[in-house]
């Protein structure tokens, strides 16, 4: 009979022998097993990592944001990094790595898989680049590239290396270095100097192209650059929903449309909002700026039904290998819009209780077992990284795709 679990994808089957030091089986010993972080990685632009790691604010402050990481850290396992170019190097020479390699490190500490975002992007770009002709401005983002690719080699190997190409060269809101540069390349040419020198930087590093714009543009984009020889290791979705759920129709249909090119697939940033819906006749979601964006009770209910539903179908999709959310919390959120997993002060939404249940426990392997008289254990369980407790011993180990034969383990 043909396999019907939607989730197959997501497990595989492991088979651990546990010796003693002697390396005689631990035969007939109880053990526990448990999955410590999902392969599938589940996360949130979590930009509050800069000032805990470097002590930034008052104490107050401070304690209020490691009670907002504690909530982070007991659900999520990826976190996304703002490398924004004038916000990073405001002042040409003086970019802010040291307070950045803090935030990297102290995540990372965290067992937390980090992307830098982004490398390369018109908007928040470094205003002095206005000062450069359209040579030097490309000779610069590159070497930003090289030089921050470099820095973070081994914190961070996962990059948003270019947003919204799409966009890009006919953006016209005001004048910006990399427009100059991408109205001369062209959108192919500024993919592929951008990409050819992230990967000459850190060749193990996974690079993404990321965009809001998922018409047929995006996926013509998409295969120009890979009919020109741009390795895109991954496509990036944008998923800001701040005028409503897509809704399953149309979450299949991009997801379909995607697919055809057989990359893997994040969704790089999403929103839904718990509060009231922005306007349907703004057309740049910038354009929307409100003095206050409450979260609701009957809000909080839909964003918590919308988002269960999407991030059911996305984690069935064999393609998809990443969700984030934007932001983690309403405190700071992007446009004040209410589309954190926990309020301004710090409460979990349902939304944030939706996904800690779907992660922790509908998605999660927890088991107790025996071994038998060859000190073997045998299960299936969701791909990443595990736990085994036994005589009160614990030892890690993994479960991946195509393990093949036993790991033995070995008790202390």
């Amino acid at each position: 009979m043909p396999n019907t679990d939607k989730l197959a994808h997501r497990k595989a089957s492991k088979t651990i022998r546990l010796v003693d030091p002697a390396g005689r089986p631990v035969a007939d010993a109880e053990v526990s097993v448990r999955l410590t972080r999902h392969k599938f990685l589940f996360g949130c632009g979590f930009f509050d990592a800069i000032p805990l790691a470097n002590r930034l604010g008052p104490e107050e402050r401070l304690a209020f944001l490691e009670k907002k990481a504690e909530l982070f850290l007991d659900v999520f396992n990826f976190a996304t990094l703002p490398f924004y170019w004038g916000l990073f190097e405001p002042e040409r020479g003086k970019p802010r790595t040291k307070e950045m390699l803090a935030a990297a490190r102290w995540l990372k500490e965290r067992n937390v898989e980090l992307k830098g975002h982004p490398l390369c992007w018109h908007t928040l770009t470094a205003p002095w680049l206005l000062e450069l002709d359209n040579d030097e401005i490309l000779r610069v983002q590159l070497e930003r590239i090289e030089r921050d690719v470099t820095d973070f080699k081994g914190l961070i190997d996962m990059w948003d290396v270019i947003n919204e190409v799409v966009i890009m060269p006919i953006f016209d809101k005001y004048d910006n270095g990399i427009t100059r540069i991408a109205k001369q390349l062209g959108r192919v040419g500024i993919i592929r100097e951008t990409f050819a020198k992230a990967r000459e930087t850190n060749p193990g590093a996974t690079l993404l192209l990321n965009d809001f714009n998922t018409s047929i543009n995006y996926e013509i984009l998409i295969d120009g650059c890979l009919n020109a020889g741009v390795t895109i290791d991954v496509i990036g979705i944008q998923s800001h929903q701040h005028q409503g759920y897509w809704g399953l129709e149309k979450l299949h249909e991009v997801l379909d449309r995607f697919s055809v090119f057989g990359l893997p697939i994040h969704f790089t940033e999403n929103t839904l909002t718990s509060g009231h819906l922005m306007p349907k006749h703004i057309e740049d979601l910038n354009d929307y700026q409100i003095s206050e964006w409450p979260s609701t009770p009957e809000g909080e209910e839909r964003q918590a039904r919308e988002l269960d539903e999407m991030l059911t179908v996305l984690f069935e999709h064999p393609l998809v290998e990443a969700f984030t959310n934007w932001n983690f919390s309403d405190d700071g959120a992007w446009l004040g819009a209410p589309a954190g997993l926990i309020r301004k002060d710090n409460t979990p939404k349902p939304a944030y209780e939706v996904m800690k249940k779907r992660i922790k426990e509908d998605w999660s392997t927890n088991l107790t077992a025996r071994t038998d008289a060859d000190g073997t254990l045998a299960f299936e369980g969701f791909l990443g990284e595990y736990e085994l407790v036994c005589k009160g011993e614990k030892l890690a180990f993994r479960v991946d795709k195509g393990a093949g034969e036993p790991e033995q383990l070995t008790l202390p």
